[in-house]
């Protein structure tokens, strides 16, 4: 009998995730969720002050998309911070530029609207309005004036913003990894 008590311990802690089920650690990655890369990333300085552009790919994980759908818009932000380096003290803060794409399901006309600032553009498939919200060319992140004295790295991060979403929705998020896209980037200026 304790051999077939084992037998069965055993075969429940198979099937509920000892083994790789549906409720080990990382399922929802092995799954196809991906974290989110960025594919391209270029600060340039110009005579106006300092660019950067980039590019992101990633997919909404299943559950973000679901609330989407059911009516939860999403908001993607993009940060970027500039600082000067200091061997006295902490590094100065020349610069800080940021922007948030808001993107929301339209049931009446069955489409995606991707809003930023008073800008609204509509697209038809939601791979085409995440194209939208991916990356940006040539973003102005610092002023010359700002950079005149020389700036030494740059703090990058994109990210689903979830401190926009509904506060009831909010209460659960702590630790769900479908709700955790975020990609982060310092890069040292030449």
């Amino acid at each position: 009998m304790p051999g077939r008590r084992r037998f069965l311990a055993g075969l429940g802690l198979l099937v509920l995730g000892g083994a790789g089920g549906p409720f080990a650690p990382g399922a929802a990655r092995a799954q196809g969720a991906h974290p989110p890369q960025l594919t391209a990333f270029e600060l340039r300085r110009a005579a106006d002050g300092l660019h950067l552009s980039f590019q992101t790919r990633f997919e909404l994980p299943r559950a973000v998309e679901d609330a989407l759908v059911k009516g939860v818009p999403l908001y993607f932000a993009a940060e970027a911070l500039t600082y000067r380096s200091r061997w006295y003290w902490r590094d100065a803060r020349v610069a800080r530029a940021s922007r948030v794409w808001r993107l929301a399901w339209q049931p009446l006309t069955r489409s995606y609207r991707v809003s930023f600032g008073g800008l609204h553009q509509t697209f038809e498939t939601l791979p085409d309005a995440m194209a939208a919200l991916r990356g940006v060319g040539d973003w102005r992140i610092a002023d010359a004036t700002q950079i005149e004295d020389g700036v030494d790295y740059v703090e990058f991060r994109y990210r689903l913003d979830t401190d926009e979403l509904p506060r009831p929705m909010q209460i659960g998020m702590v630790g769900q990894e479908d709700w955790a896209l975020a990609v982060e980037r310092i890069e040292t200026l030449k």
